[in-house]
């Protein structure tokens, strides 16, 4: 059989750029060659496209390869990106993980791996999707949602809680604000990162999160909890090594095991993903689990959450990628039959 071409999307214009660069170069290295073919996108910080071939040689020469460096979507990346067969976009954050590319590709009427449009802007707007689990009777944790008239504020759950910005990853921008006389400054930091802010309850509790993979029947992983060597999870505890320590399966009952592994598909089905996504969860010591974030293209190397996760439930990484492929084809042929 004839190999299958994969456009691999990696960096971005958000802080997670290098996060993303990681992602991506793991995929790479990871897809089979005898049975797929990548090039590469990289999109520099600057908001450029850079179009690459992809091949091993290249990226352990220099980490990516470069045909052409072009500004933002013009007639060529639309054209290439149409001539793949699937488009694995490994981008994090803002302008990529947001729905803004799910677009293009789209308008391309290519395959693409993960969410789409709708849900990836849904899930990367914390604010938007607590609005709609709670609809859903999905249980989140609570939080009060600010804009720039933020003058007065006093919280409501008393202290300590987290002041991040509504529409961003990886922990950047966010605070663990332990007094009123902190609050300001955590409001400002994260209003310099976006125009609506949430304030939410702190959680005493176990942080646990679950993989979840499929399209109109998802699996969820075996749990795993998060131990941050830090007072909280915050980016340094994310991605330094040494930061956080993951145990499989999560020092919790079987009930709540099975209640994450419950909830987490619920907001997986209820945000309308497909591909895959990453819940993150509390677990209250009298067993209550609370959803807090649904990421829709979590870190991807081998050694990340979700990946780990996965392995962990007997589907290695590999196995893992080749899933997803299959997904995205299978979803675009299933689109494709209806009338637009």
């Amino acid at each position: 059989m004839p190999r299958l071409r994969v456009a691999v999307v990696m960096g971005g214009r958000s802080s997670e750029h290098e996060i993303s660069l990681a992602s991506a170069r793991s995929v790479l290295e990871s897809l089979d060659p005898a049975r797929y073919e990548t090039v590469t996108v990289e999109i520099g910080r600057d908001g450029r496209w850079e179009l690459g071939s992809g091949s091993r040689a290249e990226l352990e020469r220099d980490g990516r390869s470069v045909a052409e460096t072009l500004p933002v979507p013009t007639s060529r990346v639309p054209a290439t990106l149409g001539e793949v067969d699937v488009v694995f976009p490994v981008l994090h954050g803002p302008f990529g993980e947001d729905g803004t590319v799910q677009g293009l590709l789209e308008l391309a009427n290519v395959p693409y791996v993960g969410a789409g449009v709708t849900a990836s802007a849904l899930c990367m707007d914390k604010d938007l999707f607590k609005s709609v689990l709670r609809d859903h009777a999905i249980p989140v944790t609570r939080s009060v949602t600010l804009r720039r008239s933020a003058n007065g504020f006093e919280s409501p759950f008393g202290f300590p809680v987290f002041v991040k910005p509504a529409r961003l990853g990886s922990s950047v921008g966010i605070s663990k604000v332990r007094g009123p006389d902190e609050l300001r400054a955590g409001l400002e930091l994260a209003f310099r990162h976006d125009e609506k802010v949430l304030v939410e309850e702190f959680v005493s509790g176990v942080e646990v999160e679950c993989s979840v993979l499929g399209n109109e029947e998802p699996i969820a992983s075996i749990p795993g909890e998060i131990v941050a060597n830090a007072d909280w999870y915050d980016f340094s505890a994310k991605y330094d090594e040494g930061g956080m320590d993951l145990v499989i399966p999560p020092r919790v009952s079987e009930e709540a095991i099975e209640r994450v592994q419950e909830l987490s598909v619920q907001a997986f089905r209820a945000t309308e993903c497909e591909g895959m996504a990453r819940a993150d969860c509390f677990v209250r010591e009298d067993g209550e689990v609370l959803i807090n974030e649904l990421n829709t293209i979590p870190g991807f190397t081998a050694t990340s959450v979700y990946a780990k996760l996965f392995e962990a439930s007997g589907i290695p990484y590999e196995e893992l990628l080749e899933r997803l492929v299959q997904l995205a084809l299978e979803r675009h042929q299933r689109r494709a039959r209806l009338k637009f």
